[in-house]
């Protein structure tokens, strides 16, 4: 039996979870640097027509990262209401 199929569900949820932490953590990162960059070239993206994009980027991102953090303390939730595991035998 592989490693992969013997973990038990609140395994895979706990492995999930941590994925997705990962990805928020990036996800936030991103808003940020971006936002910086935002605000150097504001002007410069303004002139060059390409200011909107990028607020649409950074609203597409921002809204990325609520969703992750959503989902995250959904799953939190589900794992809180597992049954406790049977050790094995």
């Amino acid at each position: 039996m592989s490693a992969e199929s013997s973990k038990s569900t609140a395994d895979r949820l706990r492995d999930t979870l941590a994925q997705l932490k990962e990805m928020r953590h990036y996800a936030k990162n991103n808003v940020e640097v971006l936002t910086a960059e935002w605000l150097v070239f504001d002007g410069e993206l303004s002139r060059l027509k390409k200011a909107d994009a990028i607020a649409d980027l950074m609203d597409r991102q921002g809204q990325l990262h609520d969703a992750l953090q959503a989902m995250i303390e959904d799953l939190e939730g589900v794992l809180d209401k597992l049954p406790p595991e049977e050790p094995p035998a």
